[in-house]
């Protein structure tokens, strides 16, 4: 069935006063509009769904979200779990957000199925915490996480608090394709549910045990801080301002500043348009509130506060923005002095890292004894590392990747922005007790590890005409597997669509090159990118800087060149 035909379906079977007929009306005879909201089923993919907002089956809407809760609801009463244990919903700042997440809410109660329901946003983070303490089964978060407005998504975990994969995920999309988009489901109106007990609204208490729990992780008593180090914090109109300002609060920091533009919930994020702390330029009412109080540090998180993101004073009165790679060495280096120092690490000691994330915190890690494991891009794949990793004996010492995105410690099972932005903030006061800031941090790192040089090319290609190209960029690198790129030669390539060593099957390339450096290109799990990540190390930054570009320019015209 092609798009043509689905939406003349859609027109026939959506009542004339429904909201998304009338989306189709204003689509009727724009063949461009119609091929990219129909041309295929929104993916049921990176732990779940992410699209733009709108009339389609290619489409985030009450539609295709309450088919993909039905097929999850099936999989959760045929998985011989106690449906008592419930499933965790939270929401972002979003539009239909709030709308989305009492749906689901009604759909599962509707089956039976216990709801925990956060009464307002709530950050990812939470989420996750919140299964693991409650017991429950599943969670749900409504959120397209650090997308653009015109986004939305649909996160789902499992009972360990991490995002689904493997054979839960294989599982729930059966079900879910099992139903056609306008099949009637069972749904129980939310005061119903309420009033029956199959909906139960979460309070405080939850907020209290996750930052008691976040506040744990802290590396120095504040008597080796200065805690008028001058922050400035962003949380991107999402729903890390409450409690990450709590936080600084509770911990005494009295030079810490919130950017007032962007402390309120706002779906248009029209202070900063795309709200992703991976962009520096999510960071310019930040500069601007920073350069008027004298900030040595500016913290982001993203509308679902799992990711964050730094920049640090340049000297030179602006600021320089850190990438993940730098970040987690930092945060790596950091925790694991100080857990040296307490007398603390001991035992087997893991990290996770992701097959695309730089080699710099890897070293740190290896130079205390801390063994180093990878896992495919994305926080389900490392965090499904941990119940293993745990059974052999380790201690979790620390998980990240590249896109600006750690989890220190393991109780929380994602990406967890408000614990970042805690250690961040300590660091920074720990090492400007010692006459330092992160720069001065960083440096030495460089100095002692040598100096790592790196960058990231995303080509976006949108569309059907868009998957079909990435599609050939890939087949190409595979099929051809060059052996040397300009003066680069080649020493092993890594293809990752059957799986290598003890990482599973994934649509991933690596090419190592004879001097160390390497670069990896796979699709994006939750945008319609392709991804080219490029790595070089050396004792000198002139030239690891031009052994990335090297790479970058016999790399790219390559990839140009596929048909």
């Amino acid at each position: 069935m092609n798009a043509k035909e689905r939406f003349r379906i859609w027109m026939e079977r959506l009542a004339e006063e429904d909201p998304l007929r009338r989306e189709l009306e204003q689509m009727a005879g724009d063949d461009r509009a119609i091929e990219d909201s129909f041309y295929r089923d929104i993916e049921f993919g990176t732990a779940g769904l992410r699209g733009i907002c709108g009339a389609g089956t290619n489409r985030m809407n009450v539609l295709t979200v309450g088919r993909a809760t039905r097929g999850i609801a099936e999989y959760i009463l045929e998985s011989g779990l106690d449906t008592g244990r419930g499933v965790v919903i939270a929401y972002d700042c979003r539009y239909h957000s709030r709308e989305f997440s009492e749906l689901a809410a009604e759909i599962l109660a509707g089956s039976g199925i216990r709801v925990w329901l956060f009464p307002d946003m709530r950050p990812t983070p939470e989420m996750s915490f919140a299964i693991r303490r409650l017991g429950a089964v599943s969670g749900i978060n409504m959120t397209a996480s650090h997308n653009p407005k015109e986004y939305n998504g649909y996160k789902v975990y499992w009972e360990d608090g991490a995002q689904i994969s493997g054979s839960v995920s294989d599982g729930m999309l059966a079900k879910i394709k099992a139903h056609d988009l306008f099949d009637e489901f069972p749904r129980m109106p939310l005061a119903e549910a309420v009033e029956e007990g199959l909906c139960c609204m979460l309070d405080a208490d939850m907020d209290d045990a996750y930052l008691e729990y976040v506040s744990s992780l802290s590396m120095r008593p504040d008597e080796e801080l200065d805690l008028t180090v001058p922050i400035v914090y962003t949380p991107l109109n999402g729903a890390g301002f409450v409690p990450v300002t709590r936080l600084m609060r509770e911990r005494g920091f009295s030079a810490f500043r919130v950017v007032p533009e962007q402390s309120e919930p706002d779906p248009e994020f029209a202070t900063v348009g795309y709200p992703n702390p991976e962009d520096p330029k999510a960071f310019a009412l930040a500069e601007k509130l920073g350069r008027s109080c004298g900030a040595e540090v500016l913290i982001a998180t993203d509308p679902d506060s799992d990711r964050m993101a730094v920049e640090i004073a340049d000297k030179k009165g602006g600021f320089r923005w850190l990438n993940g790679n730098q970040t987690g060495a930092l945060l790596i280096a950091y925790m694991a002095e100080s857990m040296k120092q307490a007398g603390k690490l001991s035992g087997k000691q893991a990290m996770i890292k992701s097959i695309v994330t730089g080699d710099m915190g890897a070293a740190i890690c290896r130079s205390y004894g801390i063994d180093v494991f990878e896992a495919l891009t994305g926080f389900k794949n490392i965090c499904a590392r941990i119940p293993r990793l745990e059974a052999e004996g380790y201690h979790i010492f620390f998980s990240y990747e590249e896109s600006i995105g750690c989890a220190p410690g393991s109780d929380i099972r994602d990406k967890d922005g408000i614990c970042a932005a805690m250690l961040i903030a300590e660091m920074a006061a720990f090492y400007r007790k010692k006459g330092m800031d992160l720069a001065d941090a960083l440096e030495e790192l460089y100095r002692n590890y040598g100096h790592y040089a790196e960058k990231q090319v995303s080509v976006v290609l949108e569309g059907a005409a868009g998957a079909a190209r990435i599609g050939k960029i890939m087949d190409m690198f595979r099929r051809e597997k060059p052996r040397q790129f300009g003066s680069l030669r080649v020493k092993e390539i890594i293809d990752y669509i059957d799986g290598y060593q003890d990482i599973p099957a994934s649509n991933v390339m690596k090419y190592i090159f004879e001097d160390g450096s390497w670069f990896a290109l796979r699709p994006s799990g939750t945008e319609p990118k392709i991804k080219f990540y490029y790595y070089a190390v050396s004792a000198d930054p002139d030239t690891s800087a031009r052994a990335v570009d090297a790479m970058v320019r016999e790399v790219q015209e390559m990839a140009d060149s596929a048909e």
